[in-house]
């Protein structure tokens, strides 16, 4: 079975054939050059610019505050970086819901003044004339499903989505709504993990899940979680797999201590 690692380009078709051949798909969020440059180097399949930067990024409780310029500005930084991987930009809250003329306007000037490979916007039937304008363009659009954090003050809760049988059917029915329009995958986000690999198995496009359980056709998680970098941040459904802001606090602390004790630089590391 291959890996696709010696794939040179992830394209929306590469990721098709991944789940196709039952080949799970990686991707993490990434917002600057420098992370953008490591993630893709390691061999990450898709790379997402996540309104997320709003929180790890500026500082913001939500999502909502990011701006279609700032989401340009980090989508820009991080096409420059990439070789390899898909790169999928969300369209910011405000940028796209309730008028599908504007939507398709965000959308185009991400790709053009970002060079972006895709676009992603939450929500299902609510967004459908969006999806289709946007698609007509010819930019290839995720989805996004369950747990939409734009929408947070509505569920005034980040917890787990669809657990109800009526939510449950509704989001089964989204799902079908954004593939039978034309999206080439879906994030599923915080629901039941028999859901999501009900999503995953009656769909023919990938379902990339983050707190959605392993029958799905990828994970993503926001890399400063992941890294450890935000130490209060504790969902279940994280795991980490670096301790980032220790490390990064104890080189700071010991830099400072050089500094003020005259031992940086030396005499090895002066003109």
């Amino acid at each position: 079975m291959s890996t696709y690692s010696e794939i040179k380009k992830v394209t929306t078709h590469t990721l098709q054939e991944m789940k196709r051949d039952n080949v799970k798909i990686s991707m993490l969020t990434a917002y600057d050059f420098s992370m953008a440059k490591i993630l893709d180097d390691a061999g990450v399949d898709v790379i997402l610019v996540g309104d997320s930067a709003s929180n790890v990024m500026a500082g913001h409780e939500t999502t909502l505050p990011i701006t279609l310029d700032q989401m340009i500005y980090h989508a820009s930084s991080v096409v420059r970086a990439v070789k390899r991987a898909l790169v999928v930009v969300d369209l910011p809250f405000g940028s796209y819901q309730g008028n599908s003329k504007e939507a398709l306007n965000s959308s185009i000037r991400i790709m053009k003044e970002s060079g972006a490979h895709a676009v992603k916007m939450e929500g299902g039937k609510e967004v459908i004339e969006s999806v289709n304008r946007i698609l007509s363009a010819g930019v290839p659009v995720m989805g996004h499903l369950g747990l939409t954090p734009q929408s947070i003050y509505k569920f005034g809760t980040y917890v787990v989505r669809a657990k109800e049988k009526q939510e449950a059917e509704r989001l089964l029915e989204d799902a079908k709504s954004l593939e039978d329009a034309g999206c080439f995958s879906i994030v599923l986000e915080k629901i039941p993990a028999f859901l999501a690999g009900e999503v995953a198995q009656n769909a023919d496009i990938p379902i990339i899940g983050i707190g959605a359980g392993n029958k799905v056709d990828g994970q993503v998680l926001v890399l400063h979680d992941m890294l450890g970098i935000n130490k209060d941040f504790h969902p279940r459904f994280l795991r980490r797999y670096a301790d980032l802001y220790n490390s990064i606090h104890s080189a700071a602390a010991e830099y400072i201590s050089d500094v003020k004790s005259g031992d940086f630089p030396n005499e090895k590391e002066q003109y």
